[in-house]
């Protein structure tokens, strides 16, 4: 039987042809553009992640102006790509970037680590696409790629297959074309060994895939153990005052919705009334909203209220007894496009007063 040509050799000559090389970080493909591209890939799709980044690019050309902008402004550059820890630690790591490292993202896979929202397998991977550096990645495709590839059974969760999958990953990586082989292997996982229908007679590593061998394509990667989500009721105060303003106020660092501007939260209407002073039940309810979050799905209740206007005297005013400032503001709405705010939060915004 002849001898099988290397893994690497047949995914970059498949690459070469097939491949992806007109994404937006790889023209030019510097350190700062693949380290945001690949924070922004964790979790989210690249057909999601292109206008994003492009968009970023343009309010954040380097590393410095990402590092000296507000916290708002990043935030409000995210909004919409959901997750938003990460752009929280890439805000938070450029700082760290300008104070530590001379304005400059590390050159290694150690130091990179040691910032804020960068583990192992993206840091290798910056580090082989920004510096054409062979290094072991091992995201969501990939792990689906050696999960069928050397047939290893097992949720990638568990640290005993995460170690396997990351020695069969590291056993395939050429000697050199580093950043193009990251590329390819991370286009196979997306576009031709996919979750459901895998193409594989168009794969190039099809001869020795034991999946496939196997007939097991279908059962591998092993999926994650089914878990129980969690269920959580909140109540949003939908305040508006006489210029047209709604009150919006900052959520803690860490939680949900960390770092984002959303409508004052509470698990009871009381809560709220007791909160801002409200003599009586000011409240009408709105339409209630749906939204799943990884570990939990929420049920929001937004509250109507309405300080009154000079011109609807029918309207019983209301007494705030709390103070705006850094974390608690009135906000118009063309504003809104410029704060971090989450998706559902956003979407009563815009149905309520647009």
């Amino acid at each position: 039987m002849a001898e099988v040509t290397p893994f690497a050799d047949r995914l970059l000559a498949w690459w070469d042809v097939h491949g992806r090389h007109d994404l937006p970080w790889q023209h030019p493909r510097t350190p700062y553009r693949v380290w945001v591209s690949e924070i922004m890939l964790q979790q989210t799709q690249v057909a999601t992640v292109i206008p994003y980044f492009e968009r970023f690019m343009t309010r954040f050309p380097d590393l410095q102006s990402l590092a000296t902008a507000s916290i708002d402004d990043v935030l409000g550059a995210w909004q919409g790509l959901g997750y938003y820890a990460r752009g929280r630690n890439l805000h938070r790591a450029a700082q760290v970037c300008l104070e530590a490292h001379d304005g400059k993202l590390p050159g290694s896979a150690e130091a990179l680590t040691a910032l804020p929202g960068i583990g192992e397998s993206t840091a290798n991977a910056i580090v082989s696409q920004a510096h054409d550096i062979p290094a072991t990645v091992l995201d969501g495709n990939v792990k689906r790629v050696m999960a069928r590839h050397a047939a290893i059974e097992g949720w990638a969760g568990k640290p005993a297959v995460a170690r396997e999958l990351w020695v069969e990953a590291e056993t395939r990586l050429p000697a050199n074309r580093g950043a193009d082989y990251t590329q390819a292997v991370m286009d196979l996982g997306a576009t031709i060994c996919t979750r459901r229908n895998p193409r594989c007679p168009e794969c190039p590593v099809r001869m020795d895939c034991r999946a496939r061998a196997e007939k097991r394509v279908s059962q591998l990667p092993t999926p994650r153990p089914k878990r129980d989500i969690g269920h959580k009721r909140l109540y949003l105060l939908v305040l508006n005052d006489p210029k047209g303003r709604v009150l919006l106020e900052r959520r803690p660092p860490t939680g949900i919705w960390g770092g984002l501007w959303c409508f004052p939260v509470a698990e009871h209407p009381d809560l709220l009334a007791e909160r801002f002073g409200f003599d009586e039940d000011p409240f009408q309810a709105l339409e209630r909203v749906s939204h799943t979050l990884t570990h939990l799905k929420l049920d929001l209740v937004p509250l109507a209220a309405e300080v009154a206007r000079p011109d609807a005297p029918h309207v019983q005013p209301l007494s705030l007894t709390v103070e705006c400032g850094e974390h608690l503001d009135w906000f118009s709405p063309l504003q809104w496009a410029s704060l971090g705010i989450p998706k559902p939060v956003l979407g009563i915004l815009e149905k309520t007063f647009k």
